[in-house]
């Protein structure tokens, strides 16, 4: 497999929805794309990973305050208080975006008209997505984690914002984790965002983003991961691919049928992994159960 730095144009990301597509795959019905490879066994072997017990949650606080990097911030009011004799809650949230730890639902993201498994867009409806919605993932996901840590590998704290992440990238940091990515690994790859963030300060990461280049797209599927989270939104910004903004979020939504995690919190994780020498272990995510719904906000935990 070729690991050239060069990454790929408009024409192979167009090319990457047929070469790299799973559609029919696992039937013409499926709901939930490359989360098919999670066997019970391998949920089973993922659990022998739990020796001391020790859990690390992935994701951020829910970004309350605007921000140059949330500028819809998650509203929280308070409807019971000491004044009226009980503590209650509202929220509410636009999870998508670069602000709020979530899983994009695999109706999420079209291409030429189609949502993953070849369905019409037109089932994403103003009352919800008729299909491929983020209650199908009701079960939870529960496997193996694996956190690839590329700053670590490159001796830094952080990539530079816009700082892209190739394939040989990939390969050198899972060589130096010790660890090969399998069929129904759930993969974590830090970019450390957050590091760089409480550094310098907040940026606008629609303008500039440390990620993977759209070059990274046949390494993931010829690995068979089954999930895909990073403390970006997995995709470089700007993505060197023409007219696909975000290639990595077209090919692995719509036509690999792989969920994506975003903006996680993979700093205590990768403290963790350090601390344990190892960078894999039991990871739960459990979305909300919101029928029609195009993500969730989400709280992976890692257990060793």
């Amino acid at each position: 497999m070729s690991t050239t730095r060069r990454d790929a144009d408009a024409a192979a990301v167009a090319e990457f929805h047929r070469s790299l597509s799973n559609w029919g795959r696992w039937g013409e019905d499926d709901q939930l794309g490359t989360l098919n490879t999670i066997t019970p066994a391998k949920r089973a072997a993922a659990a022998g990973l739990v020796t001391s017990g020790r859990a690390v949650s992935c994701a951020r606080p829910l970004p309350t305050e605007p921000a140059v990097d949330n500028p819809k911030p998650v509203l929280h009011h308070m409807i019971g208080t000491a004044g009226e004799g009980y503590g209650g809650d509202f929220f509410g949230m636009a999870p998508h975006g670069y602000s709020v730890s979530h899983i994009d639902a695999l109706c999420h993201i079209f291409h030429d008209g189609r949502i993953y498994n070849g369905a019409p867009a037109a089932r994403v409806t103003a009352h919800g997505a008729e299909s491929l919605s983020i209650d199908a993932l009701r079960d939870g996901i529960v496997s193996r984690g694996i956190l690839l840590d590329v700053p670590r590998r490159r001796e830094v704290a952080w990539l530079e914002a816009g700082e892209p992440i190739h394939p040989q990238d990939l390969e050198e940091a899972e060589r130096a984790a010790g660890v090969r990515v399998e069929p129904g690994d759930v993969l974590f790859i830090r970019t450390g965002r957050w590091a760089l963030r409480e550094e310098r300060g907040a940026w606008d990461p629609h303008e500039v983003l440390a990620g993977l280049q759209a070059a990274c797209l046949p390494w993931l599927r010829e690995r068979d991961v089954a999930a895909l989270g990073s403390d970006g939104v997995s995709d470089v910004v700007p993505s060197r691919s023409g007219a696909f903004r975000l290639p990595i979020h077209s090919v692995a939504i719509v036509a690999m049928g792989l969920h994506l995690l975003d903006n996680l919190d993979l700093e205590n994780l990768a403290r963790a992994c350090d601390d344990a020498g190892r960078w894999e272990f039991l990871i739960t995510i459990a979305p909300l159960v919101l029928v029609g719904g195009t993500a969730s906000p989400v709280n992976p935990i890692a257990l060793f």
